[in-house]
């Protein structure tokens, strides 16, 4: 009975202790989850809910199914190597007149999905505190530089800040589900039936796998676990993809239900009566007379928490891949000022055009979705070659699966492409 005791004791001290050191460890997939649940995502989800009912919702699980996939290669790749994705690229493009053209198409994908974080970082200060729009958009570019600016000692803190984001947006998006009452019966033939009604609605899933699999945040993965690795034998790095397995699967669960709980919330509320719905104010005014006050400001409130971290991480993915591409160090703070302020003149350009923020976003997802390849070939073709990679080199059945993903995601963007020619 004693040793049965001791036995329970020990147990229940090492799930303790495992617990403790995944804690420890959490931060990579924590940051890169924002992918999920960033302003691009409530474009795509709250267009193809309002659009198309529950229709689309089997596209959010795949996007987020492949987007787990291949996010655990690359900080898988970050690990075995001790390098980013990008400096691994610097080095098997060998020479310039490759390494270039490929720097400047990353650095065009990262200013797509900057654009996409900055507006509704915009968007949300406009409907939440009522300042006008080309005010917004000047103090929205100083969200980055202020955080960036209260962590720069400390990485740490910036991890745990992303605790903090991430559950608002979860939380605020569950309270959403919860009174829109969606119905059970379509979220769970809609998640496993495949339907595309259109082109419309094939311009609306290319762009929701555009605003999941993201190539910034492919690339900053593995720049954040390398980080982690720095200095570590064999021994700790088998520990640490095992802690990197966990937190991926965990935390990529989370954010995949918060991305499908906005088309959710979208299609529940509006698509009866206000499939029509046209932007993110459009929908957060429609949701004030339906749902009351709270509705509207718990909405507002995560668009802002997510405008805000996703630029965060737009901000180190364009960092990671310009000091690993062009293999050299870059003032910190000079990458960050330019890279938040590079969208505010076309962004404001736009504004004062009266172009549509919502139709920006989604334009935005769909350009992100065709610059998807720049990354996510290399990382496959990187981590199944045993040279590359030794013990932590992928078994069949992944390597398998990230093809089966890749062409998946190829099939769409090229059936996109071929569709939007004709018409």
């Amino acid at each position: 009975m004693r040793e049965s005791k001791m036995h329970t004791q020990k147990y229940f001290l090492a799930k303790k202790e495992s617990l403790i050191r995944l804690f420890l460890y959490t931060g990579p997939a924590l940051i890169v989850s924002i992918a999920y649940m960033d302003p691009g995502n409530y474009g795509t989800d709250i267009q193809g809910g309002a659009s198309f009912n529950y229709s689309l919702l089997w596209v959010v699980w795949l996007s987020s199914a492949m987007a787990m996939m291949l996010q655990y290669l690359s900080g898988k790749l970050g690990i075995a190597t001790g390098k980013s994705l990008p400096e691994i690229m610097r080095e098997k493009l060998r020479r310039r007149m490759f390494i270039v053209p490929y720097w400047l198409a990353s650095e065009a994908a990262s200013a797509a999905t900057d654009l996409a974080e900055y507006l509704g970082t915009v968007i949300a200060l406009n409907l939440l505190f009522g300042i006008p729009m080309i005010y917004a958009s000047i103090f929205g570019a100083l969200d980055v530089i202020l955080i960036l600016a209260i962590t720069t000692r400390k990485f740490r803190i910036l991890e745990q800040m992303f605790i903090l984001f991430v559950s608002i947006i979860s939380f605020g998006y569950f309270y959403e589900v919860f009174i829109t009452k969606p119905d059970p019966s379509a979220i769970l033939y809609h998640s496993f039936v495949p339907i595309i009604a259109n082109p419309n609605a094939l311009l609306i899933a290319v762009g929701i796998i555009g605003a999941t699999v993201m190539p910034h945040a492919l690339f900053v993965h593995s720049w954040l676990t390398k980080n982690k690795a720095k200095d570590k034998s064999i021994q700790e790095k088998r520990v640490l993809r095992k802690l990197h397995l966990t937190e991926n699967v965990v935390i990529l669960i989370i954010a995949g239900m918060v991305n499908a709980a906005i088309m959710i919330m979208a299609a529940a509320a509006f698509n009866a009566h206000y499939s029509n719905i046209a932007s993110i104010s459009d929908a957060y005014k429609t949701l004030i007379p339906l749902f009351g006050a709270g509705a509207g400001i718990v909405f507002v409130i995560t668009l802002l928490s997510s405008g805000i971290s996703s630029s965060v991480v737009g901000t180190l993915a364009g960092q990671a891949v310009m000091e690993g591409l062009l293999g050299m160090k870059v003032n910190i703070w000079l990458r960050r000022i330019v890279t938040r302020f590079i969208n505010v003149v076309p962004t404001t350009i736009a504004l004062l055009l009266g172009l549509d923020p919502l139709s920006i976003l989604v334009y935005s997802q769909v350009i992100l979705s065709l610059m998807i390849p720049l990354p996510m070939i290399p990382l496959v073709l990187l981590t199944r070659n045993k040279s590359v990679m030794g013990e932590f080199v992928n078994r069949h059945i992944t390597t398998i699966i990230s093809i089966v993903f890749v062409a998946l995601i190829l099939a769409f963007n090229s059936y996109l492409i071929t569709t939007t020619i004709k018409l």
